[in-house]
C-alpha cells in the first residue's frame, strides 16, 4: 500500500504560480508511476501530468503543456507539480495518484492509490 498526502494548494491570481507537493509513504516510492489529476466543480476528473519511475520522462495534458512541470525526488518520496501562468480554468481540486507499473497511463481508473486532494483557486 502507498499513502499519498498532497499539499501546496491555495488561492492565487491569474498569471501566478503555485507548487503542489505529494508525499508518499508505505512502499518503495521509486517503484510507482506517479501522476496528477484534477477535478473542477461540476466536471469530470481529468489527467494533468505524469512522470516515469526515475523521473526522466514526463507527459502533460495539452491544456497545461508549457505551463506546468511535474518532477519527483525519489530520495524524499515526493512528487511535485509546479504550476505557472495560472488561469481561472485551472481552478480545481488536484490529486496525486500512484500506479505500480512502468506503463504510461492517463486513465484515472488505472491508478490504485490516491491522495485526498488539495484545492487550487485561480482568481480572475
Amino acid at each position: 500500500q502507498v499513502q499519498l498526502v498532497e499539499s501546496g494548494g491555495g488561492l492565487v491570481q491569474t498569471g501566478g504560480s503555485l507548487r503542489l507537493s505529494c508525499a508518499a509513504s508505505g512502499r518503495t516510492f521509486s517503484n510507482y508511476f506517479m501522476a496528477w489529476f484534477r477535478q473542477a466543480p461540476g466536471k469530470v476528473r481529468e489527467f494533468v501530468a505524469a512522470i516515469s519511475l526515475g523521473g526522466s520522462s514526463t507527459d502533460y495534458a495539452d491544456s497545461v503543456k508549457g505551463r506546468f512541470i511535474i518532477s519527483r525526488d525519489n530520495a524524499k518520496n515526493t512528487v511535485y507539480l509546479q504550476m505557472n501562468s495560472l488561469k481561472p480554468e485551472d481552478t480545481a481540486d488536484y490529486y496525486c495518484a500512484a500506479r505500480r507499473s512502468i506503463i504510461w497511463s492517463r486513465l484515472g481508473h488505472e491508478y490504485g492509490y490516491w491522495g485526498q486532494g488539495t484545492q487550487v483557486t485561480v482568481s480572475s
